[in-house]
């Protein structure tokens, strides 16, 4: 696999929204990370893109890797590319994986071609656009046909609002098989009240839900990230330990009657109603 070509002072392009994106070597983890406006985004290691560094991500590619039969190649759609850590990380442990990438931003997935190459020979395509209206877009035979869809998709360090809602997700629904799973990608803090609203109103597309993340994030008392995963099929409870072990630090699986209690009094989000994610503290980032 081809190196990045990286020459000091870091790459970088500024984006339509006026951010600045650049990509520079991870001080902590080996490999690169691309950063928006200062808000870490995505980290890539090109000789192991098996190496998931950011806590989420480990946790979305232990649900990932419990889907279908170990090594069998999924039909997966990304909305939000970032520097595409996902992606390659299916093309590697799934040869032969079909992808569809939706990334609003040109210049960014331009950067991240140029510095971080994708894996020759990779089945991911790349389409730019609005993620919402990149679904309706989508080739018609997807449609009841993908086996994972990601939706991890940030305007500098906020989810746009109408990435949140359940005209949004009835439209993620569709694509999805019958065993198919959407994994989520929630930012929140204390008091967890974006979250759960979140939860909520995937659960009322998806029968089937359970969310993932470090104890103390779950428990609205630290800023940080929750995974939902979705399915129109249950979700298979010897998924549970591997998925508890996950990530630098054991996760808390939540699910059942834990969501119900967690959700309680929460409106289901709305095109009407809706609203971004919480913007971080700068702390949050800082290391």
């Amino acid at each position: 696999m081809a190196r990045a070509r990286f020459e000091e002072p870091p790459a970088s392009v500024r984006l339509s929204n006026g951010t600045l994106a650049h990509v520079v070597r991870s001080a902590y983890a080996g490999g690169w990370e691309l950063a928006v406006d200062g808000t870490p985004q995505s980290h890539v290691d090109l000789d192991d893109p098996t190496h998931l560094h950011f806590e989420y991500v480990a946790r979305m590619g232990a649900v990932i890797d419990q889907l279908r039969m170990p090594r069998q190649p999924l039909t997966a759609v990304h909305l939000g590319a970032g520097a595409m850590t996902l992606p390659r990380y299916v093309d590697a442990t799934r040869p032969g994986s079909r992808q569809q990438v939706i990334e609003l931003e040109p210049a960014l997935v331009e950067l991240v071609r140029n510095e971080l190459p994708l894996p020759r020979g990779a089945s991911i395509r790349v389409r730019i656009g609005d993620a919402r209206e990149g679904l309706g877009r989508l080739p018609a035979a997807l449609v009841g046909n993908v086996d994972l869809l990601i939706s991890d998709v940030f305007a500098g360090s906020q989810t746009p609002a109408h990435l949140t809602t359940v005209e949004f997700y009835t439209a993620a629904e569709r694509l999805l098989a019958p065993e198919g799973v959407l994994l989520v990608n929630v930012a929140d803090g204390a008091g967890l009240a974006f979250a759960r609203r979140q939860i909520a109103t995937v659960r009322a597309v998806f029968p089937h839900v359970l969310v993932l993340a470090e104890v103390q994030v779950l428990k609205g008392r630290r800023f940080g990230n929750l995974v939902i995963a979705a399915s129109p099929s249950a979700l298979p409870d010897q998924w549970l330990p591997r998925l508890m072990a996950a990530g630098p630090h054991p996760a808390k699986v939540a699910q059942g009657a834990e969501l119900d209690e967690l959700v309680r009094g929460s409106r289901v989000a709305t095109d009407a109603d809706s609203t971004p994610s919480p913007k971080p503290a700068d702390s949050v980032f800082q290391r």
